[in-house]
């Protein structure tokens, strides 16, 4: 499985994300910048955290107009499996590939400490490895991470079983606890908190590795026979 991590000016979370690919879930992976026109020949896409363009005008509003995002609209549409984190986040939801907008967090500041999480669904590409109502610790690092959709939205996300996990003890103030989002297809997930960094012990927790692992899996049941 090859993983594209996609650079934007700003981005400082994307050797995190090829660090978790290639060297905790064992796959290849490549540095995409985000000048690049495409992003064919890859298995999945990941969009890290950070402060693309310096988060002028709204965080990820500039990055959304870049080229390689009109790539990431055409992926998506084909079903490749696509994961923003944080940044990564509010980039697919101002590119529109997620449904609603990321405000300040409730109490203004910056939020930099683990966080618990429950995986809500499990039955996505994303989270397969999970168990359905699983506590994960992964950590948080954002100042515009209070999830916020008006009330249609938020019915459809219900309906169709797309918030993915929810905070146990909200930090931000998240509409209904959301920390991750899925769109109705399935294929791209966007949520605040940083899996990349709970992939090894020594970072407090492992937690987050199981979501790599399903793509992982996913995939080689997708797309791998045997022989």
């Amino acid at each position: 499985m090859k993983f594209a991590v996609i650079v934007f000016p700003g981005s400082n979370c994307d050797r995190d994300m090829y660090y978790a690919a290639k060297d905790a879930l064992g796959a290849e992976a490549e540095l995409v910048w985000y000048q690049d026109s495409s992003l064919e020949g890859y298995d999945a896409i990941l969009l890290p955290g950070g402060f693309s363009y310096g988060d002028y005008l709204r965080c990820g509003a500039i990055a959304s107009t870049s080229e390689i995002v009109k790539s990431l609209h055409r992926e998506a549409d084909r079903g490749t499996p696509i994961l923003g984190v944080c940044n990564g986040f509010q980039i697919l939801l101002e590119s529109g590939l997620l449904p609603g907008a990321l405000l300040r967090n409730k109490g203004l500041k910056f939020l930099c400490h683990h966080e618990h999480l429950v995986v809500r669904n499990n039955q996505t590409l994303f989270t397969s490895e999970y168990e359905k109502g699983q506590m994960i610790s992964i950590p948080i690092a954002h100042g515009e991470g209070n999830y916020f959709c008006d009330p249609t939205t938020l019915a459809q996300l219900k309906a169709n079983n797309q918030i993915v996990f929810t905070y146990q003890n909200n930090p931000n103030g998240s509409v209904e606890d959301i920390a991750g989002i899925v769109n109705e297809k399935g294929n791209v997930l966007g949520m605040m908190p940083h899996p990349e960094r709970a992939t090894e012990a020594i970072l407090g927790s492992e937690d987050g590795l199981n979501l790599f692992k399903s793509m992982l899996v996913n995939w080689r049941e997708s797309y791998v026979t045997n022989a």
